[in-house]
């Protein structure tokens, strides 16, 4: 059974939807070492889920050490019992017309999309460049398990690929050309990267779940609807946590 999840998000805002939308009991909080806390929810017996929430911090090398640090704690205080997926969560830009404002992005894939070099010939991945990696792809058992729970609770949503990205996207030039070389990405925020990072250290699977609250280019922040993004992302977990995340792993 999936009943031992861990939810990442880079901010307390992104957190308390998290939590308010988790139909569990809590939460109890935990700290952990480096002055982090977990928000720690549990299902109504023995049986039920247990999903902690962590607020990780902004950006792909904060979050990838306080990820790191929750699940080395889970494998010091549990053994044998680790972590049965990991999710990095929050609100993001969503690439126009792919991802509406208050829709959802359920990562494909998780990428790294500045992590590479420049060069007179174009941009150059790390795998092309022969060293590390950039992509996690997501089993597609898990993010249409993910889909149709949302299909049942009505919330739009698509399946993409989510960029990780550590300057956020402020002109058109710069959301065509990221659009261009990571064909079909759907989101873009700037932690997804890091948390699958330390996820894959430990050998867990790993998702990316995204509400839209911009589109990525231009920063008009009058057309921001992050309110309604913290919403969808309430509704999110809410469905998951009464779906997903009881289902047995395929």
């Amino acid at each position: 059974m999936v009943h031992r999840i861990l939810i990442v998000t880079a901010v307390a805002a992104e957190a308390d939807s998290v939590s308010a939308g988790l139909a569990l009991g809590g939460p109890g909080l935990l700290p952990l070492p480096g002055g982090l806390v977990l928000r720690r929810h549990t299902g109504p017996d023995d049986g039920g889920p247990l999903v902690d929430v962590l607020v990780g911090g902004v950006g792909p090398a904060a979050v990838a050490a306080s990820t790191g640090t929750a699940l080395a704690h889970a494998s010091l205080t549990s053994p044998g019992n680790p972590y049965d997926l990991v999710v990095s969560a929050g609100i993001a830009g969503g690439f126009q017309p792919l991802a509406p404002l208050g829709s959802v992005v359920v990562s494909a894939s998780v990428i790294a999309a500045d992590l590479g070099a420049e060069t007179p010939d174009g941009y150059l991945t790390v795998e092309e460049l022969g060293f590390g990696r950039s992509a996690h792809p997501v089993p597609d058992a898990l993010t249409g398990r993910i889909a149709a729970a949302l299909d049942t609770g009505g919330l739009p949503h698509t399946v993409a690929p989510v960029l990780t990205v550590s300057t956020v996207t402020g002109t058109a030039g710069r959301a065509a050309e990221l659009a261009g070389r990571h064909p079909g990405a759907a989101a873009e925020a700037m932690e997804g990267f890091g948390v699958a990072e330390a996820a894959a250290a430990y050998g867990v699977p790993v998702v990316e779940i995204r509400a839209v609250s911009n589109a990525v280019g231009p920063r008009d922040r009058a057309a921001w609807r992050i309110g309604e993004a913290l919403g969808a992302l309430r509704h999110t977990f809410e469905l998951l946590s009464r779906t997903v995340f009881l289902e047995p792993s395929p």
